[in-house]
């Protein structure tokens, strides 16, 4: 039976390099993908420090073009889709019309007309079948292109530098992208990432990923797995969807009100706006444990509310996480207990982000 379940997971065009780097391979999200290399914690410092590459391939994506492109994207995602220029990037959400986060997206605008959203990969056949449905009244094609792409993730303090030595012409800035060759191979750059470093995501032939993954590895890049990019994410208290928001919570209490924009008229813009109005039950916070412990998803706080994401932080040599809090105990410096497998452990509600680089 298990050799069955392994043989349906999807491989990624870079499986052969991970096996031969020795990584733990794990199901995640219908994909057998790298966990680990030499281990997470050397994984993440080596991000924190230098620079690591990220197979990310598991990730969807949706071409969505014709002319009203904007006018249809204004109406699924909750950002100003309006104001991306031509070559940017903007992080939103796709609601329910009850405000319910059905995911959390990057999109990119490629051209007047043109653009990519990039979905997480547990979401994608859902957001695709979503967007289809609600593109009927707009004059607009709505496709999915996750086949054609791999995607690399090329991040920490040194990853543009290492990256820029391989490139044809300069990087886009920060939340921007544009179309380049690394490596001899041609392909989209994007000026974005999930680690809270600097760096670049490489959206690409997954013919050619191989090669490009090699290059970026000769040149001094560390292989890292998911279970980094976890722990470095959460650092910085970026979303896990299915973790930290769901279609069961709203964008405000998840603490996603600055992408949520409901003046445009946004599917759930309605829901959103009363629930700014009004404030929510709970919210969405960042904690710190007092001592030693770690918190993990689904642990109770005690009082109300539940951890949501956990775990050992290596920057802060302690255990961290985000949890649904009572809004009256979400206040930076509230003292919270939470209840770990029987034994309660003292934490304290902080802000974002949990870990700063030094300056």
């Amino acid at each position: 039976m298990s050799s069955a379940a392994e043989t349906a997971l999807r491989r990624s065009p870079l499986h052969d390099r991970h096996v031969s780097a020795g990584a733990k391979l794990a199901p995640f999200a219908g994909w057998e993908m790298p966990i680990q290399y030499a281990g997470i914690r050397q994984e993440h410092v080596a991000v924190r420090t230098g620079v690591g590459v990220f197979d990310v391939s598991h990730m969807g994506e949706i071409e969505t073009r014709g002319p009203e492109a904007v006018a249809f994207l204004q109406r699924v995602l909750s950002n100003e889709v309006r104001r991306l220029p031509e070559g940017g990037a903007q992080y939103s959400v796709l609601c329910r019309e009850d405000g319910g986060i059905l995911d959390d997206l990057f999109t990119y605008r490629l051209a007047e007309c043109g653009f990519l959203t990039v979905t997480n990969a547990a979401n994608h056949h859902k957001d695709f079948e979503w967007m289809c449905a609600e593109s009927g009244p707009f004059d607009v094609d709505v496709i999915d292109v996750a086949d054609r792409f791999a995607m690399l993730a090329v991040q920490g303090p040194r990853a543009r530098e290492l990256v820029q030595r391989l490139a044809d012409g300069p990087l886009p800035e920060r939340m921007h992208c544009c179309e380049r060759s690394v490596a001899r191979a041609p392909m989209l750059v994007c000026g974005t990432g999930y680690t809270g470093e600097d760096g670049v995501e490489l959206l690409l032939d997954p013919a050619d990923a191989p090669g490009v993954w090699d290059a970026i590895v000769d040149a001094g890049a560390t292989p890292a797995g998911l279970g980094a990019r976890d722990t470095l994410r959460l650092e910085v208290c970026f979303h896990l969807y299915g973790n930290d928001m769901n279609e069961q919570r709203n964008p405000i209490e998840a603490g996603l009100g600055w992408c949520c924009k409901e003046d445009t008229g946004f599917i759930g813009a309605e829901a959103v706006a009363q629930a700014r109005a009004a404030g929510t039950a709970e919210k969405l916070v960042p904690f710190a444990i007092e001592g030693p412990g770690i918190a993990r998803a689904g642990n109770p706080v005690l009082g109300g509310g539940e951890v949501t994401s956990g775990t050992f932080s290596p920057c802060l040599e302690r255990g961290i996480g985000m949890a649904y809090v009572p809004s009256g105990t979400a206040a930076p410096g509230t003292r919270i207990e939470i209840d770990v497998r029987g034994t309660i452990r003292p934490a304290v509600v902080e802000q974002k982000p949990l870990y700063r680089k030094a300056s």
